[in-house]
């Protein structure tokens, strides 16, 4: 199965074993590349040495950066996690919120996502209510 029979299937379709097995499968090589990304950055920044304070500077600079990136990807990991157990418990592709469908489209973009569109856009005004 590819993207765009998935995004041609009709609605009854929506989720079934074929759909299911499509985006456990990405999701699996999701966590296997953000995984290696992670150790490509720890490996990236510890085989990196400078003698010049200058470069040391623009290394230390660099290797903050490549800190938080390598962070942001490691919290990815629990979120692709609860997405393949949802996948198991027959939950995926609903909101956590509303269970409506979160919608193909909307999947293959954030296969991790656990709100549909509507719920995830009312929860951020929320948010964003409550931060002014």
């Amino acid at each position: 199965m590819d993207e765009k029979t998935l995004l041609n299937a009709p609605e009854e379709e929506y989720m079934n074993d074929e759909q299911l097995a499509f985006f456990d499968a990405r999701l699996q090589a999701l966590r296997m590349q953000t995984l290696e990304e992670i150790e490509s950055i720890r490996a990236e920044i510890h085989h990196s040495r400078v003698s010049d304070m200058s470069d040391r500077a623009t290394l230390e600079e660099e290797s903050m950066i490549a800190i938080r990136i390598a962070d942001r990807k490691r919290q990815m990991i629990p979120k692709i996690d609860a997405a393949r157990r949802r996948i198991r418990q027959g939950e995926y592709g609903y909101c956590l919120q509303s269970d409506e469908p979160i919608g193909i489209a909307r999947l293959l973009i954030r296969p991790t996502a656990e709100f549909c569109a509507d719920v995830k856009t009312l929860n951020e005004k929320r948010e964003n209510h409550y931060e002014h």
